[in-house]
């Protein structure tokens, strides 16, 4: 079954999921099982999460000032506390389907690891297909550069004509990751590596991690480890630059709690979802910054949506 676009004007409304799709699977920090089911949902209500193992106060909004948490994770909390952890890989597949509207329940406090990637998430929901509205997306443009820093590390976004371009860097004295560096243009390349790449840690880290009441999850199968000069899975690296790709994907994930796609330029060097939240906040702290653009054919001569996912929604 072929997702069937009718023109341009069809890629630029925003769209929801054909029908519900579920996952199930083990939280990585956690280390509980969680059943999560993205559901269709009307245009404008956007990105919701319901938490269906409670019975009050259990509508959680990704938003850039309901992440609460940041460590090793990205978690959005309400106003009553109430949590889920670990969305930025899901984020991530939702901003590349260029998915505007979605319910998604879960009935645990974090979104299942699967591979450690958005892969599954992706393969998924092309199988079940799109649904695409009458109603025009919109976008966030910055519209004046925004920088921010943490010692060595920062992050920074400026104007862009009418693309996401991401261009992030990782240094690790660890000889397998090194140095590494890559380029996106989020609207218009081949994100299949970015969207297949693995979380992963050091594993000298893990015993410090755990100490924190992380990675409860953790294993072999949801995320790569290195150790000195070697990587433990069995099956290698599924990309040269696995490493900064997921990096990328976690990018992509944490920015879309804006709760649009964006058109920017972000370069970062060293950084993860600290240095992505920081960054939104103070974007958000001077109207100044930003628009938010309803997007026509008329307006925009190409899309803002990565053409190639869509052609190959089957």
């Amino acid at each position: 079954m072929k997702l069937r676009i009718k023109g341009a004007v069809s890629l630029l409304n925003q769209k929801t999921i054909k029908k519900t799709v579920s996952f199930t699977g083990i939280g990585l920090h956690s280390g509980k099982i969680a059943n999560l089911n993205i559901k269709p949902s009307d245009p404008d209500t956007g990105i919701v999460f319901k938490r269906i193992d409670l019975k009050n106060n259990n509508y959680i909004l990704p938003s850039v000032f309901s992440v609460s948490d940041t460590t090793l994770c990205t978690t959005i909390s309400n106003e009553h506390g109430i949590k889920v952890s670990t969305i930025e890989h899901l984020m991530g597949a939702l901003f590349c389907l260029g998915i505007d509207n979605a319910l998604i329940d879960i009935d645990n406090e974090e979104v299942p690891i699967l591979d450690g990637s958005a892969k599954e998430f992706i393969e998924k929901i092309k199988h079940i297909g799109l649904q695409s509205s009458n109603s025009p997306i919109k976008i966030i443009k910055i519209n004046k550069e925004v920088h921010y820093s943490d010692g060595k590390r920062f992050i920074s976004a400026k104007p862009s004509t009418l693309s996401l371009n991401i261009d992030f860097e990782l240094k690790y004295k660890n000889e397998i990751i090194g140095n590494q560096r890559n380029k996106v243009k989020v609207y218009e390349d081949n994100l299949t590596d970015i969207l297949n790449s693995r979380t992963y840690c050091l594993y000298e880290d893990i015993e410090t991690i755990k100490k924190k009441g992380l990675a409860k999850g953790g294993s072999l199968e949801n995320a790569i480890v290195i150790k000195g000069n070697k990587i433990l899975n069995n099956e290698g690296l599924r990309n040269s630059n696995e490493f900064v790709n997921h990096k990328i994907l976690d990018c992509i994930g944490d920015l879309y709690t804006c709760g649009y796609r964006m058109i920017a330029s972000v370069t970062c060097s060293q950084g993860g979802h600290y240095l992505t939240n920081k960054l939104l906040r103070k974007v958000f702290d001077d109207k100044e910054n930003f628009s938010i653009v309803e997007i026509k054919e008329r307006n925009l001569p190409h899309t803002v949506i990565n053409r190639n996912l869509l052609r190959s929604i089957a």
